[in-house]
């Protein structure tokens, strides 16, 4: 596409007389939220007459909210009333320039260097509408020495740029004033886009479960914009947003870890509402399709346990309805495998102590040479200070574990039905070392239940599951038994 740049600053010049060119002033800020979108605030400078004042910003990004944006002066000395608000996001492209030339005759250059003349009969492009999302194409048509061909003859050469053009997404006002005034107004604004995500990553020593953790903010920016300098918040926590059917997203990777326990310069932290908002220590600049990362968290001497959960029950999506041989077989198939979790508290005491964001854990642990290794990663939800984070991180290769029913038997009568089952549970440790198992239970038959036989007194988690602690030498197999009666 040939056209002069300065030739086309010219013409939107033109095109815009009248209109107030707004710039941004002050560095923009941000506040980003872990849901794929964020807040924009931008200073403009204002310079209006009393009366109606038309003005326009090119600047804002491609997925804006255009009902969200709020135009104020944050000194409160000037009342701004927006009359009507105009948004554009059809920027020029070689397919809406032709399109502006239909029906006109242009030039095109030809491979050989030469130009011919040419009438735009189609371009071939239509616009995007509402329910489709996405722009349709059709092949143009042009009429070349009297004769139509369905493709372009060459490059086209245009005159201008056409008229009523924009070359970025655009927000025209009408603004109304009571006086003349002059001042830095505030425009904000809610755009999709713009993400965070927090990641961690916990380290282990060659032996014992004390954890050294560094956390990361992963901030991702699809907006279409780039922000030079931005002041950066990011709030965590559910907040309720409708969103739009199409979003954006692509998933950042997190740093390694450092080597030192250095103190963090990371963001600062406060509640605010019912949600926690971290604020990054200074200005940065967030490029357009550009993945960051930044430090948030650094702690040492994490006091943690290794714990060993074996949940043996295999429980099918459905039951009931069914007859007695397959309601006496539900939840006897056996799950091999016993639970690898990692647990700490996070507290002052242990510390932490600092609402930790939903994100991914990956933990680590130096082997004899002193490399670190990847043994397992999660997702956590928020967590708040004071509470316990407790991880699945994979499957114990050597403790393993087995659970079969030995007795059922049931009468269905109303009232005072009731049903018996027992099951036995074995543990194998082949680890060089002694091993707890936490043996789980779910009592699924029925609400109403009592243990009436076991072989080691069980603890009650909830109102249908029981516990069992198992501590095993190496080498060893124990075996855990249990009878539930079930009335109703």
């Amino acid at each position: 596409m040939a056209y002069s740049f300065r030739g086309a600053c010219a013409r939107l010049a033109t095109l815009c007389a009248g209109f107030t060119a707004l710039a941004p002033g002050a560095d923009p800020a941000l506040t980003i939220y872990n849901q794929n979108f964020a807040v924009v605030r931008e200073t403009v400078p204002l310079d209006l007459k009393a009366g109606d004042n038309n003005a326009h910003y090119s600047g804002v990004t491609e997925q804006v909210e255009p009902d969200s944006v709020i135009l104020r002066d944050p000194a409160g000395k000037h009342t701004v009333q927006v009359i009507e608000q105009n948004y554009r996001n059809d920027p020029l492209s070689p397919d809406i320039l032709l399109h502006l030339f239909e029906g006109k005759t242009i030039e095109f250059r030809l491979p050989n260097g030469s130009t011919v003349a040419g009438k735009v009969v189609r371009s071939g492009y239509v616009p995007r509408s509402a329910n489709q999302g996405y722009a349709q194409q059709r092949q143009p048509i042009i009429e070349v020495g009297g004769k139509l061909q369905f493709m372009l003859p060459g490059t086209p050469i245009y005159p201008d740029l056409g008229e009523d053009t924009i070359l970025e997404p655009t927000l025209d006002w009408i603004l109304r004033s009571s006086q003349e005034a002059r001042f830095d107004a505030e425009l904000s604004y809610i755009s999709g886009g713009l993400t965070w995500s927090s990641d961690y990553n916990v380290v282990a020593p060659e032996t014992g479960d004390t954890l050294d953790l560094i956390g990361w903010v992963t901030l991702d920016n699809e907006s279409g914009k780039q922000f030079e300098n931005a002041h950066i918040k990011l709030m965590a926590g559910d907040v309720n947003k409708v969103q739009p059917t199409t979003a954006y997203f692509r998933s950042g990777q997190a740093g390694a870890m450092g080597a030192n326990a250095a103190i963090s310069t990371g963001p600062t932290e406060k509640a605010f509402e019912d949600y926690h908002l971290y604020t990054l220590p200074r200005p940065t600049s967030l490029r357009d399709r550009e993945t960051k990362q930044v430090e948030f968290l650094r702690a040492s001497g994490i006091q943690s346990k290794r714990l060993y959960v074996y949940d043996g029950a295999t429980l099918d999506t459905q039951y009931g309805n069914q007859d007695i041989r397959q309601v006496q077989l539900y939840g006897t198939r056996s799950n091999p495998h016993v639970w690898i979790m990692r647990e700490f508290a996070n507290s002052e005491a242990n510390h932490l102590g600092v609402p930790l964001p939903r994100g991914r854990v990956r933990f680590y642990r130096r082997d004899q040479d002193g490399q670190v290794e990847f043994t397992g990663e999660n997702e956590i939800d928020h967590t708040s200070k004071d509470e316990t984070v407790r991880v699945y991180t994979g499957n114990a290769f050597d403790i393993t574990g087995e659970r079969r029913q030995t007795h059922f038997q049931s009468q269905y009568v109303q009232p005072g039905g009731w049903l018996d089952e027992s099951f036995e549970i074995k543990l194998r440790n082949h680890k060089k070392e002694a091993a707890t198992v936490r043996v789980v239970e779910h009592l699924y038959r029925w609400s109403t239940w009592v243990i009436t036989q076991e072989t080691a007194p069980h603890r009650q988690a909830d109102s249908r599951t029981i516990e069992y602690e198992v501590t095993l030498q190496p080498d060893e197999e124990k075996t855990v038994t249990y009878t539930a009666h079930y009335t109703w």
